[in-house]
């Protein structure tokens, strides 16, 4: 961005272009976003104001171009804008939390749906919270629910606290170990739901985004296949769940098979199905806790 673009179209339009010439995975979407950022207003209004042809004035452009150079080095959309949008909700998020990602909204998903067949007023723990994300849409698409979340680091944890609290969602958001948590709801809860660290030992992300600014307690599974984590989370939940409570567990789109399997061979399960995202890759495994 070495000329100064005349109207908000064309700021953003060079931003697109540079964002397509890094291999940056939404382009578009992040050149509004940012431009939305700078603006104090929302994506929709930046669109608008683009086919209006409006003008813009220095100071966003000097502004823009700092957010847009820094996206090009990589740093997190989110990390610039300190939001991510996942179902309903805005989340604030930044260095040391994992960013909630679009095929997540899957799991949250089949969560509600498993607590919403529970009954009036389902018991739900998130293993894994990070954000507060999963827990969090949990209690605002079904405020009936009671939901309790754990997370195990102290910098994501406060993330999650913050924006409890600045949602005014009554969620218990607990910092500690998920594969130890809440030994007074075992044998209780209704649904169990975590996307646990689940990339395997040695396996480098390929987004520099994820590589090099998600914390890397919330990456890796702790295992050459990755679910070392997953599955130890997956024992926890067999504990807490009540005789045909449900667990929902998001995994690598390569665990499709292995997750299932594994959880299969426990006898803590039965009705143990894979589902995927709305990309069509396999994202979360539910399985139903068996009769003890």
């Amino acid at each position: 961005m070495t000329a100064s673009p005349a109207t908000l179209h064309d700021a953003v339009t060079r931003a697109r272009l540079s964002f397509e010439d890094e291999g940056i995975a939404s382009p578009e979407a992040d050149a509004v976003e940012l431009a939305a950022f700078a603006l104090g207003t929302d994506a929709a209004d930046v669109r608008r104001r683009m086919v209006m042809r409006a003008p813009t004035d220095a100071g966003f452009l000097d502004t823009y171009a700092g957010l847009v150079e820094e996206r090009l080095g990589r740093v997190p959309l989110q990390h610039l804008t300190g939001r991510a949008y996942f179902r309903r909700l805005t989340l604030a998020v930044g260095p040391g939390v994992f960013v909630p990602r679009p095929e997540t909204e899957v799991t949250a998903g089949l969560a509600l749906e498993a607590a919403l067949a529970a009954g009036a007023a389902p018991l739900v723990v998130d293993l894994c919270t990070g954000s507060g994300a999963i827990a969090l849409a949990v209690k605002d698409e079904l405020p009936a629910a009671t939901v309790h979340a754990v997370e195990l680091s102290d910098l994501a944890h406060g993330w999650a606290v913050a924006n409890r609290d600045r949602l005014g969602l009554d969620v218990e958001v607990l910092l500690g170990d998920a594969t130890t948590a809440f030994p007074e709801l075992e044998g209780v809860v209704d649904v169990v739901v975590s996307n646990p660290p689940y990339i395997p030992d040695g396996a480098r992300p390929l987004d520099p985004e994820v590589r090099d600014h998600d914390p890397e307690v919330a990456l890796y599974g702790r295992s050459a296949d990755g679910l070392g984590v997953p599955l130890a989370v997956a024992a926890r939940a067999a504990v807490l769940l009540r005789d045909g409570g449900v667990l929902v567990m998001e995994h690598a789109d390569t665990q499709g098979e292995t997750l299932p399997a594994h959880l299969r061979t426990t006898g803590d399960w039965v009705e143990v199905l894979d589902h995927r995202d709305l990309t069509g890759r396999p994202r979360a495994t539910v399985a139903v806790r068996a009769p003890r």
